[in-house]
């Protein structure tokens, strides 16, 4: 299925670009997100009238994203979790584990731009993690998990 993004994708396009997708990942994933609409001759000629002001909403999401890039530069976010003597989590901390951490610190980050290298984190000490707020920003934050031997 063809569609046309209305917003940069990561690995996908950019704002405007005509890209041909799997009829599924269109109709269950870009169409309900509205990140995309089908590329009909009727919704090419509506984009192009639009164009202008879906720009400026994807120019002021950048500059938004890149206030809450700066806030999250360098953070260390400390979780504590249940741990055996030898530093192995019973559990784990996954990437709901840190956005409920931010959310509690105040950033409304959804798990899924917590974006974990290796995996969930099994050890306790510090790991570095990417938050991706913005297709256009990451930040690299660290991670501190403490150990409770409680």
């Amino acid at each position: 299925m063809q569609v046309i993004l209305l917003e940069k994708l990561t690995n996908l396009g950019n704002l405007g670009d005509v890209v041909r997708v799997k009829d599924g990942f269109a109709r269950n994933f870009l169409i309900p997100q509205r990140k995309a609409r089908r590329a009909t001759e009727a919704a090419i000629a509506d984009f192009a009238a639009r164009r202008a002001e879906l720009e400026n909403l994807a120019a002021e999401k950048l500059a938004a994203a890149q206030v809450i890039g700066d806030k999250l530069k360098g953070l260390v976010l400390e979780i504590t979790q249940k741990a055996g003597v030898d530093g192995r989590l019973f559990g784990s901390v996954t990437n709901h584990d840190i956005a409920e951490s931010l959310a509690a610190k105040g950033f409304q980050i959804e798990k899924a731009s917590v974006r974990m290298p290796t995996g969930p984190l099994k050890l306790v000490g510090d790991h570095p993690v990417a938050i991706a707020v913005h297709t256009d920003v990451v930040v690299d934050i660290n991670i501190r998990v403490i150990g409770d031997q409680a």
